[in-house]
């Protein structure tokens, strides 16, 4: 039985709603009195709430900005005799689901109040399942708290629940691979094969007949049949990477094959028939390819049903110290060793990389310190960074090269702190009054990064 709080501090409105609620198969819970209301909205389990506009001491939507402390997915409806405008519309801008004014229709009400529950019960639910996905994310190692990475979860979590194509952008390195695994091993065809195939590594004259499979004698040197990567994925996933690097003549064969779901394997004239999900990727600008001709327009739209872009990790360098302690972590799970730790010099000279190589450099470079350490801590002179950045730092004036490494290595610390001075004092080694006084140079604000993290 759903939970209503009802607040009016008329009393009589407030029995009629009772009883009118109640005959609706509704528990209620009323009060006439802000105080009275602010602690039964402590007690919680709500599923809905009406609140008067006009309170003797208070208003309903200061009232509803307490629920919503409690309870941020909490309906509300505003009640109100002052039917105006500016009032409507200062409710809904603070959230309220809708706005009725007194005297309303007691069925309009209740119609109000079953949409305003089952949008909440819908909007939990897919929390709740967005939740599980990034867990399930994380035991695919997909790692990564930034804001970016929380819009490839969200896309994920509903792609994992569809059977349409997907199509993954990024550049080499950012793990476009791993989400392909991620979403099939979430899909309701996990118990299937995943099959991956990487179309640039294999010749253009081979394609086809890796993909389709062939009969026995249907070319020189197919001494005997051999079944498809179609087949091979039967029921499952085919992970396409590199698509964009398939002939243009065997773009049409595939097109054709993935609208129909069926093909002739080379050497026979039998149709073969099989069901499969199609996830593709690429390190190229597909859009731009289908611009310039080399990628055929309706193969695009057929593989781009649902897009997610991977970031380079230059865009989520607040994920660095996570990414690098899980690699700490894999690197001695292989070595049989306790995990080391990178110092905050470590750490600081890995914050301000490029990263060209995105999270696969990322690795490779903290297995390579590992082995190279001989100490518990890492140093940062174990952090071989490509030659590139040296580079390109190499002829700034000193003075201008040290603004630049002072402010660049504020702002990552605001990041991973996540705008605690006091927790980003600790890692920087420094007292809180002279990382203050840095920040103040440099016009940088630790609220700016709060925000952005509760956002």
């Amino acid at each position: 039985m759903e939970k209503i709080l009802v607040v009016d501090d008329d009393l009589n409105i407030l029995k009629v709603l009772r009883m009118r609620l109640e005959s609706g198969g509704y528990a209620v819970v009323t009060a006439s009195e802000t105080e009275e209301a602010r602690k039964k909205i402590l007690e919680g389990g709500f599923d809905i709430a009406l609140l008067d506009l006009k309170l003797s001491e208070a208003n309903g939507i200061d009232l509803m900005k307490n629920l919503r402390e409690v309870d941020p997915d909490l309906p509300v409806i505003i009640l109100t005799a002052y039917g105006t405008i500016e009032s409507a519309v200062e409710a809904m801008k603070e959230g309220a689901y809708s706005y009725l004014t007194k005297p309303f229709d007691y069925r309009d009400l209740l119609v109000q109040i079953q949409h305003g529950i089952e949008k909440s019960r819908l909007s939990r639910e897919v929390k709740r399942l967005q939740g599980i996905i990034r867990a399930d994310l994380e035991g695919q190692n997909i790692i990564g708290q930034s804001e970016a990475m929380k819009q490839v979860s969200e896309v994920v979590a509903l792609a994992a629940g569809t059977d349409s194509n997907v199509f993954i952008s990024g550049e080499s390195g950012t793990g476009k691979g791993m989400i392909a695994k991620a979403l099939h091993q979430l899909s309701d065809r996990k118990d299937h094969p995943f099959v991956a195939i990487n179309c640039a590594a294999i010749p253009a004259n081979l394609l086809e007949s890796e993909l389709f499979g062939f009969e026995k004698g249907a070319f020189t040197g197919a001494v005997a049949s051999k079944k498809g990567l179609f087949v091979q994925a039967e029921g499952g996933t085919i992970f396409m990477d590199e698509i964009s690097e398939i002939p243009l003549v065997m773009q049409g064969k595939l097109l054709k094959a993935l609208e129909e779901k069926e093909f002739y394997p080379l050497g026979t004239h039998r149709k073969t028939k099989v069901d499969i999900r199609i996830i593709s990727a690429s390190n190229k600008d597909i859009e731009k390819e289908v611009d310039a001709g080399n990628f055929r327009s309706d193969l695009f739209y057929r593989i781009h049903v649902i897009p997610i872009r991977m970031p380079p990790l230059r865009e989520r360098k607040e994920d660095i110290p996570l990414l690098a302690s899980y690699f700490l972590a894999k690197v001695a799970e292989k070595q049989k060793k306790p995990a080391k730790t990178l110092s905050p010099a470590a750490i600081q000279k890995l914050m301000l990389h490029p990263w060209p190589g995105n999270v696969r450099e990322l690795e490779n470079i903290i297995e390579c310190a590992v082995v190279m350490s001989t100490e518990d801590v890492i140093s940062e002179d174990l952090i071989i960074l490509s030659s590139q950045e040296m580079t390109d730092h190499l002829f700034k004036p000193f003075r201008e090269s040290k603004k630049d490494f002072e402010k660049n290595y504020l702002i990552q610390l605001m990041k991973i702190s996540r705008g605690n001075v006091s927790q980003a004092s600790k890692l920087a080694g420094k007292y809180r009054a002279d990382l203050y006084e840095l920040l103040n140079k440099y016009h940088i604000n630790p609220l700016d990064f709060r925000q952005d993290s509760e956002g």
